[in-house]
């Protein structure tokens, strides 16, 4: 395997977080709760929305390269696309207390396993690692919304 493929799939699997034995995919929205403070939450809105397009396009371009390197559709190791739900979940956020944090996990948890409409169609509409970063963007869509929902509510 050539070195850019071991880093193609050190990106999918952000790090260490894609290689858990168990339940890779919430290991992988750990991490990009523990990165979110540093590398997303101080930047502008409109830098989040760039950040969040990069995310997407790179992410979806590396799970399609993963797809093939590792033999199998939507591999449980490619955990990119859980960063760019749970980032997207928190987007309208300047900050994130733990409350805030832990509400925004859970919920995008739920709607990544639950995949509620559109959240499972959606794996299909678009070709390889795009079908992979779309199903999680709607989840953390979903999961946006019952935020700012709760946040109105002063619940969060």
């Amino acid at each position: 395997m050539r070195v850019a493929d071991h880093c193609i799939l050190a990106f999918c699997r952000l790090g260490i977080a894609g290689l858990a034995p168990r339940a890779p995919g919430t290991w992988g929205t750990a991490m990009a709760a523990l990165l979110a403070p540093w590398l997303f939450l101080p930047l502008a809105f409109g830098e989040r929305l760039l950040t969040l397009s990069m995310v997407f396009i790179l992410g979806a371009l590396a799970a399609t390269r993963a797809e093939k390197l590792l033999g199998r559709k939507d591999p449980g190791q490619v955990v990119i696309d859980e960063l760019l739900g749970l980032w997207l979940a928190l987007l309208p956020f300047a900050t994130a207390d733990l409350w805030l944090m832990t509400a925004a996990f859970i919920l995008f948890r739920i709607f990544d396993i639950a995949k509620p409409w559109p959240v499972r169609a959606s794996e299909n509409w678009l070709p390889a690692g795009f079908g992979v970063m779309l199903d999680d963007a709607l989840a953390g869509l979903w999961a946006m919304l019952c935020l700012g929902g709760l946040h109105c509510l002063s619940l969060v």
